[in-house]
């Protein structure tokens, strides 16, 4: 797969056609995540650094019972939440409401969610975990990709993130934004 240093664009494709393949990678992919990082490092998108999840303030989103249920925790059981923007260098390629089972995860896993900038993907990266998309929607803007700014959202997922033993770690709900093209934006 060839990269790009930052700066330098990667060859000229269609924007519809990039979308479809970051839409396919992302389906196919074990982490949002993962696939974000190796998508901006081909596209000279960002610093060698990777992507950063900064936090977005606002009020705690409780998960739904169907949330739960697909989560597999009791009614009583602790599901934290916690929103992020997900950028590369300057640029905000996805927002994402994230439901986690803290229980699942390790002291350090937690505490680098509740206090870091590091991404859910990067932080379980250990646990080896698979992703299984509940829901993939193509947004307004998807059908105009080659039109579309920066900060228009393209399309949402809808997916679980699973330990190797097939337990939720986490439910996500992601927008991408027209900045994951990667390309001069209107």
């Amino acid at each position: 797969m060839a990269t790009f240093p930052p700066g330098e664009a990667a060859p000229a494709r269609s924007a519809s056609a990039d979308l479809k393949v970051l839409c396919d990678r992302l389906l196919a992919g074990p982490s949002a995540t993962r696939v974000l990082e190796d998508w901006s490092r081909e596209r000279g998108l960002a610093p060698a650094s990777g992507l950063v999840a900064h936090a977005v303030a606002g009020p705690d989103r409780p998960a739904s019972p169907a949330m739960r249920a697909r989560l597999k925790v009791p009614p009583d059981a602790l599901v934290r939440y916690r929103r992020v923007r997900l950028a590369c260098g300057a640029l905000v390629l996805s927002e994402a409401d994230n439901w986690y089972v803290p229980d699942r995860l390790t002291r350090d896993m937690n505490r680098m969610l509740e206090t870091s900038e590091v991404p859910f993907g990067r932080v379980v990266h250990a646990l080896a975990p698979s992703r299984q998309t509940l829901a993939l929607r193509l947004l307004p803007c998807a059908g105009r990709p080659e039109s579309v700014g920066p900060d228009d959202p393209l399309f949402a997922i809808e997916a679980l993130l699973l330990r190797q033993d097939g337990l939720p770690l986490c439910e996500v709900a992601e927008i991408y934004a027209g900045a994951v093209l990667g390309r001069a934006l209107p």
